[in-house]
């Protein structure tokens, strides 16, 4: 009898041990979670595609009861250099705060424009409020001829060599949107040409 206990206690051993051998399944939901590590990293380095550059950092005093107290409005524009571009506004009472959420909210608000030749293909105006810019293309070697937010916004788009001009408002928030508007309306070389049934020769050279 006591030679059956022992087999008996021997078998049980044996069953604990395919029970640690469960640790397969943790291994199984460890590699889901190192699934969806490679998904958060994909998405990472698409968001690291953009440059982000400060235009304006604006102190703001609150008079309370128990004294002052400082805030911080960050404007920043965030770009690739190869056509697309956004800006975002970002407030808190840290500075460094303040430029990330400047930074989620520009990269909610890209747009996307043509390039030709590190130009753009025509000269174009932009408005908002009391903001006006305008935009023309330049030959090579120009450079960035804009001053201002204009210039950061243009620069960081890609735009190698272009004439810009703030007209009106020199608020950053109108100059920087006026800018992005006159950007949306470029098309590209391709899309006029389609949009009147001539060729690509006949639309450069008449």
């Amino acid at each position: 009898m006591s030679d059956n206990r022992n087999n008996n206690n021997r078998n049980n051993n044996r069953g604990g041990g395919n029970n640690r051998g469960g640790g397969n399944n943790r291994g199984g939901r460890d590699n889901r979670r190192g699934g969806r590590g490679r998904g958060d990293r994909q998405a990472s380095v698409q968001e690291s595609e953009f440059k982000e550059k400060l235009v304006n950092l604006n102190r703001v005093a609150k008079v309370t009861k128990g004294g002052r107290t400082f805030s911080f409005a960050a404007v920043v524009v965030v770009g690739n250099g190869k056509g697309k571009v956004g800006h975002g506004l970002g407030k808190a009472r840290d500075v460094q705060e303040a430029i990330a959420k400047a930074v989620d909210d520009a990269k909610k608000n890209v747009i996307e424009f043509p390039l030709h030749k590190g130009t753009i293909p025509y000269a174009v105006k932009g408005k908002y409020g009391a903001g006006k810019v305008l935009i023309k293309p330049a030959s090579d070697g120009t450079g960035v001829i804009a001053g201002g937010p204009m210039r950061a916004v243009l620069e960081i788009a890609g735009i190698q060599n272009v004439l810009a001009k703030t007209q009106g408002s020199s608020n950053p928030h109108n100059v920087i949107k006026a800018t992005l508007d006159a950007l949306t309306q470029l098309r590209s070389p391709m899309e006029i040409a389609k949009a009147r049934g001539i060729t690509m020769d006949k639309l450069f050279n008449g």
